[in-house]
């Protein structure tokens, strides 16, 4: 028996450093293959010894959501950081000028009010980079037109102790490239460069997607743990999914259902992105079963194809839909390494929405 089946006291999320380091390694390679820096997103671990790996491999930096992930980052020596956030209002505005006067910051902002208001928190003296976030057609935060960034990074040049940074998306469709092409053809007549063009998102990781051609960085996270969407998408093989909710058979009614101790308070009740089945993970080792129905502590597992396959007190192991609301559940992972167990590790900047 391995060290890791010996851990019988369930629910627990595992994750597997062998195989996080061949992700991070395979990342840094795809970047480097299509000539873009890469940084990845912490979002998925929020644990700085997972990033510290990132950034010796190569990576230029990390992204981050919220300042209060970003402070636990940086207060662990993790770096440089970019928020790939807006940040709004005077609390937020003052807590990133602290940030960035103690640390390597830049920050992104798709409105006047977000760069007015952080600017009256900076040092003139200062040279912080803002990088204007861009709607390249997913209909999440960014400035919907290039003209509009272009107004945007000049608002910024004009403020003291603030640069313009480039631009950044995510995650980058299809037309993200004919939106880019026209933002550099307008803010090359402006005289502006644009230093940076930073992309993202994991599922488009390992295709031609044409943002590429128009970028200088690449962003993703979920990779790093790989999980149901990676799956779906060809970002992750099974293999090569790093995260495992472990979880054990409290009850079988029938021998075609059965009950697990992980219900949506560990396994989270995300749907997975790219498949449309309802289903809420995929139990390892067992095609016949499925997971159609999750409650906050219990796992509803259907046997229908393969009646009689579980006992009680037998532990499955989980693919979860969505790695990163995993790991923003739990308070600690199961690190492990080559059949040996290394210990449970606290996730610092778990529950960091701030």
């Amino acid at each position: 028996m391995s060290a890791l089946a010996e851990q019988t006291n369930t629910p627990f999320v595992a994750v597997d450093l062998d195989v996080v380091d061949g992700n991070i390694e395979r990342m840094q390679a795809r970047s480097a293959a299509l000539g873009l820096d890469f940084r990845p997103h912490v979002k998925t671990h929020k644990l700085p010894l997972i990033a510290h790996r990132q950034l010796k491999a190569g990576a230029v930096g990390v992204a981050c959501q919220k300042l209060s992930e970003a402070k636990v980052m940086a207060s662990a020596g993790v770096g440089p950081i970019l928020i790939t956030y807006p940040l709004m209002g005077e609390e937020k505005w003052r807590e990133a000028a602290i940030l960035a006067s103690e640390f390597e910051f830049e920050f992104s902002a798709d409105s006047a009010v977000a760069v007015e208001g952080l600017g009256a928190h900076l040092d003139p003296e200062g040279d912080v980079a803002i990088r204007v976030d861009c709607d390249t057609g997913r209909w999440r935060t960014g400035v919907p037109e290039p003209a509009d960034a272009l107004r945007l990074a000049q608002l910024i040049e004009s403020i003291p102790g603030m640069r313009f940074g480039g631009l950044v998306t995510h995650p980058a469709p299809d037309d993200a490239r004919t939106w880019f092409e026209e933002a550099i053809r307008i803010f090359g007549e402006a005289g502006l460069e644009i230093p940076v063009i930073s992309v993202g998102g994991t599922p488009v990781s390992f295709t031609d997607a044409p943002a590429f051609e128009a970028a200088t960085e690449f962003r993703a996270g979920t990779y790093v743990y790989g999980d149901r969407a990676c799956i779906a998408s060809g970002s992750n093989s099974e293999e090569q999914c790093a995260m495992r909710i472990h979880a054990m058979v409290i009850s079988l009614p029938t021998e075609t259902r059965a009950v697990v101790d992980a219900g949506s308070k560990v396994l989270a009740a995300d749907g997975a992105e790219g498949i449309d089945d309802g289903l809420h993970g995929h139990v390892v080792g067992h095609p016949g079963i499925t997971i159609p129905m999750l409650s906050e502590e219990h796992g509803h597992l259907d046997l229908t194809a393969a009646p009689g396959s579980l006992k009680l007190g037998e532990i499955v192991e989980i693919i979860p839909n969505h790695a990163c609301a995993v790991t923003n559940l739990n308070d600690e992972v199961l690190l492990h390494r080559s059949g040996r167990t290394l210990g449970f590790e606290p996730v610092p900047a778990r529950g960091k929405s701030r």
